[in-house]
């Protein structure tokens, strides 16, 4: 277990953990309710949490956490100054150190129809970063240009489509990790990119705390729509990536940043590339076919993912 995920615990409920840790091995995610058991999602499958801090699949043996107990978790990973991280509540999650997200719910005090702050928070959803290097390998010979190996090659404008959970970030990450290093196909290149949610870079303080590159600048915490144009403005990226294009808003700045000679790196849900052709938000953008490369991530008959790339005209290798 990371020991950065350790330290958002306060003692005693650090203790518990510690103890659980050896039994934690691919964990993913640990949600934390006001009156039910914590629950661990360790690969993919539920488990719990006892007394003696043993992992256990019996919901019976798991512990819950008071009120008191989360509102300690709270304060801890806010220092005991909740204050200064009013802003990032606001929004409903935390990153911190290591990368991890901390997502959280409880009552939301509205002025007028703004979100105003979070208070009594009774949820927690902690989320490890989740990083995979090499996780872009099958994937990165496919969205280079034709150029001389060894030279900055462009990169085609590429939509990663994706199911909630199959890794469509953990993907994009690897990407922009690659294209901005450079590997054996090009010299690396620029990157900007704008994290709307601290899930790609996982900033904590400014500093990415996932590896994304020598060569790439990240503006966290910022709506894509703004954040686009600023990258171009002031970074003057080769090359933009966002996560989880979703609105007619996003679409219109993603067509200026094309326009402006940038290439994209853009995830998406959806199913299938078939899907995707019937959003109607997106049907200027694909008749216009600003994108060269779709990555697909689906799951097969046997519930395992699996990848496929597609080029404009929907050929696939």
């Amino acid at each position: 277990m990371d020991e950065t995920l350790l330290q958002l615990f306060p003692m005693p409920i650090r203790k518990l953990f510690e103890q659980a840790a050896g039994q934690m091995e691919n964990l993913r995610e640990i949600r934390i309710r006001i009156g039910s058991p914590v629950i661990l999602n360790i690969k993919d499958k539920e488990y719990y949490i006892d007394g003696l801090g043993h992992v256990t699949e019996e919901k019976r043996k798991g512990i819950s956490f008071t009120k008191e107990e989360i509102q300690d978790i709270i304060s801890y990973i806010c220092k005991y100054s909740p204050y200064a991280y009013k802003e990032q509540l606001k929004q409903g999650f935390l990153t911190v150190a290591g990368g991890h997200r901390i997502g959280v719910a409880g009552e939301i005090v509205l002025e007028g129809e703004c979100i105003e702050s979070i208070k009594n928070i009774r949820f927690l959803n902690i989320r490890l970063s989740h990083e995979v290097i090499g996780a872009a390998k099958p994937v990165i010979p496919f969205l280079y240009k034709k150029g001389e190996v060894y030279q900055r090659r462009e990169v085609y404008n590429t939509l990663i489509i994706s199911p909630p959970g199959l890794g469509k970030t953990t993907l994009l990450r690897d990407l922009i990790r690659e294209i901005s290093d450079g590997n054996k196909w090009s010299l690396g290149q620029t990157v900007g990119v704008v994290d709307e949610r601290s899930e790609i870079a996982g900033c904590f303080m400014g500093e990415p705390q996932n590896k994304i590159g020598i060569r790439t600048d990240v503006l966290d915490r910022c709506p894509k729509v703004h954040g686009m144009m600023m990258l171009i403005r002031s970074m003057a990226p080769k090359v933009v990536a966002i996560d989880e294009l979703g609105t007619v808003e996003d679409v219109k700045a993603l067509k200026k940043v094309i326009h402006c000679g940038c290439q994209v790196l853009v995830t998406i849900h959806g199913e299938s590339l078939e899907e995707i052709h019937q959003k109607s938000f997106l049907k200027e953008l694909l008749a216009e076919k600003c994108f060269q490369r779709f990555v697909v991530l689906k799951r097969n008959e046997s519930k395992e993912p699996v990848l496929q790339i597609y080029d404009e005209k929907g050929r696939s290798w």
